[in-house]
């Protein structure tokens, strides 16, 4: 089932902006709506709208969230087979394979090439057969204090 937009939504179009399978659309400043058909319920509009007028296929209410806490894949490099279903199963394509070899004597090993890109859906996680890749919140890097 799809995820779906309330009439809370003021047509901002975050979501649509988002949207990685284009299932969302709608004019400016009025509520827009989602094909069934094309949402492939990774969420990202929810993580967006800062309205809350989405909810998803269960039914419930999604958040805003900053993008900063948004999950992303972490790989653990030991389980992974380099098998390459997490890379396909991104719907944005922010994940690659690394062309350096490792120890395990596997040509190469998934890497998150653009966090930027990175939705949070969780897709390529769920699809992993080896469980090698876990979805966590980034680590915020501490910022350098300039010696005064």
């Amino acid at each position: 089932m799809p995820y779906t937009i309330t009439e809370k939504c003021n047509g901002c179009a975050a979501c649509a902006r988002i949207c990685p399978s284009g299932a969302i659309s709608g004019e400016k400043k009025k509520r827009h709506a989602i094909n069934g058909y094309l949402c492939i319920e990774c969420g990202a509009c929810g993580r967006v709208c800062p309205q809350s007028a989405l909810l998803d296929a269960g039914g419930s209410g999604c958040e805003m969230l900053k993008r900063s806490e948004w999950l992303k894949p972490e790989l653990v490099m030991e389980a992974c087979m380099a098998c390459s279903i997490c890379v396909d199963a991104c719907p944005v394509g922010c994940l690659a394979l690394s062309d350096v070899p490792r120890d395990k004597g596997v040509d190469a090993y998934p890497y998150l090439k653009d966090a930027k890109a990175c939705i949070g859906c969780g897709f390529c996680s769920q699809e992993c057969p080896a469980d090698a890749l876990i979805m966590q919140k980034p680590v915020k890097k501490e910022k350098a204090v300039a010696a005064g």
